[in-house]
């Protein structure tokens, strides 16, 4: 006995977050898991510790995009509202309030540059 999907809704939802310097991108799909880490070379000068918490901090931002995009299919797949609340999945102005928070709170440097 094999489940039925429902046609037009994907069995995951995806979505990708880089840092600013477009050094770092982390997909990760809505419950949280990073599929794909990407990054340059040169990141390792920062050390280990410091790129493995630049990761951590993309998947939680793809993990909030991809959730805000699950939204979106199952609401237009008919999913009524409450149910999208029950579980926990943000509308896109949550997305994007929550994205700004976590920006917010990012004090990591805006450039590895040092005054000389």
């Amino acid at each position: 006995m094999s489940e039925q999907q429902e046609p037009g809704v994907p069995p995951v939802t995806v979505a990708a977050s880089s840092n600013r310097a477009g050094t770092i991108t982390v997909r990760a799909t809505d419950q949280g898991m990073p599929v794909e880490i990407g990054f340059e070379r040169s990141e390792y000068r920062y050390g280990a510790q410091a790129l493995a918490d630049e990761i951590l901090r993309l998947t939680k931002r793809s993990t909030i995009a991809a959730k805000a995009k699950r939204r979106e299919t199952l609401s237009e797949a008919g999913m009524p509202a409450d149910i999208l609340d029950r579980l926990g999945l943000p509308t896109r102005n949550q997305a994007v309030d929550e994205l700004d928070r976590m920006d917010d709170a990012d004090t990591g440097p805006t450039s590895w540059m040092r005054p000389v």
